[in-house]
């Protein structure tokens, strides 16, 4: 990562269950651009979303693997909307609700309408904990063009 890129604030939704800030059954994470084809969220898991006692549940764990690999391919100039068509998930160690853990996305190709990127999910002690690859593919444009940005709430919220 480039130490002079500045870390700028990725817009949010309203209802998406992953970044939504109006979704109150949601994640409601904030993503920065940390570097080039790179995104980072900071987030404590609270306990409704585990699985056992103390564990994050798999597929959450699953859905910000997948939220920050996808906002990999977003920066400030660009909005890319992509779906995922594969998905890789590796769990190393248990995800543990209540403790701070860093999730970071990257890219890692992108090719005309598809792209790859890589995420993971560091612990407390800075040790990985889960990752994934992906393969995205771009909404078709007859699809994005319909999108109302606004009426989805796609902006960058004040903090």
């Amino acid at each position: 990562m480039s130490e002079q890129h500045e870390h700028k604030l990725q817009p949010n939704s309203r209802h998406c269950f992953v970044c939504g800030l109006e979704n109150n059954y949601g994640l409601k994470l904030r993503f920065l651009e940390t570097g080039p084809g790179e995104v980072t969220a900071e987030y404590t898991v609270p306990e409704q979303f585990q699985g056992y006692p103390g564990v994050v549940h798999g597929g959450i764990v699953t859905a910000m693997l997948d939220e920050v690999t996808g906002r990999a391919h977003i920066n400030s100039e660009h909005t890319r909307f992509m779906f995922t068509a594969k998905i890789e998930i590796r769990f190393r160690k248990n995800v543990p609700v209540g403790k701070p853990l860093r999730i970071v996305g990257q890219v890692e190709k992108s090719k005309n309408r598809m792209a790859s990127s890589t995420g993971k999910i560091f612990g407390p002690e800075g040790d990985v904990l889960a990752e994934a690859k992906t393969l995205l593919v771009d909404l078709p444009e007859d699809e994005i063009g319909e999108v109302d940005l606004e009426a989805l709430g796609w902006r960058v919220y004040d903090e």
